[in-house]
């Protein structure tokens, strides 16, 4: 099968997707980290760079032991500009990593608590926060039922066929696809998968698939 414009939506882009086995040696949810917490600060940590120096940055944090809230609002800001030097624009995200521990301890009064109570509204509330950081967040950190649209779904549907004028008016396109075709997709995977987990392998498959290099391979001109 190829991936051309005969696809017409993402349960069928899904179903494609799911055929290359792209996630077999990846985590059940993609998103390469140890913890939720992790990936509170790898999502924040990620923006404009790639995971790799991110992974450097958060093992440096494990080392020192600021991979907590109180943690981060308390370390000597250079300690903390020093360890996440390697994600690039470290004085920006050291000083927008405290800001949000800090608002997150007062309004939440726990990652747990956060976790289950924040929505996406406060988080693009945040400073340095928009769709797609606020989405992953929500989606791998806080497991709740966002899909994270990037520049590699947008490009991969561009190359489909489909032009989206707003990263919202992708991402309803994503989760439209996915949510009228459940019963199709349970048959599929062969059990109930919950919509947060679907969502968080879709966009692996995606990031996998472009990364991969097959696009030119596949992609019909």
């Amino acid at each position: 099968m190829q991936l051309s414009n005969e696809i017409s939506n993402s349960y069928e882009l899904l179903e494609f997707l799911k055929k290359q086995n792209l996630l077999k040696e990846e985590p059940s949810y993609w998103w390469p980290s140890s913890s939720d917490f992790e990936i509170l600060i790898g999502a924040i940590l990620t923006q404009n760079t790639k995971w790799t120096n991110v992974e450097k940055s958060l093992e440096n944090l494990k080392k020192l032991n600021i991979l907590n809230f109180e943690a981060i609002i308390e370390v000597n800001s250079t300690v903390l500009v020093e360890a996440i030097a390697p994600s690039g624009f470290k004085n920006q995200k050291s000083q927008r990593l405290k800001l949000l521990a800090k608002n997150i301890l007062e309004e939440f009064g726990s990652f747990d608590n956060f976790c289950q109570s924040v929505n996406r509204e406060w988080l693009l509330e945040q400073k340095g926060i928009g769709f797609e950081t606020a989405d992953a967040i929500l989606c791998y950190a806080c497991h709740q039922e966002f899909m994270v649209v990037d520049k590699y779904t947008q490009k991969l549907v561009s190359y489909m066929g489909f032009e989206f004028e707003t990263y919202e008016d992708l991402q309803a396109w994503c989760e439209y696809g996915i949510n009228e075709n459940l019963d199709k997709i349970f048959e599929l995977y062969g059990y109930e998968i919950s919509l947060n987990k679907l969502y968080c392998r879709f966009h692996g498959k995606i990031v996998e698939f472009m990364k991969s290099n097959r696009l030119k391979a596949r992609v019909k001109e």
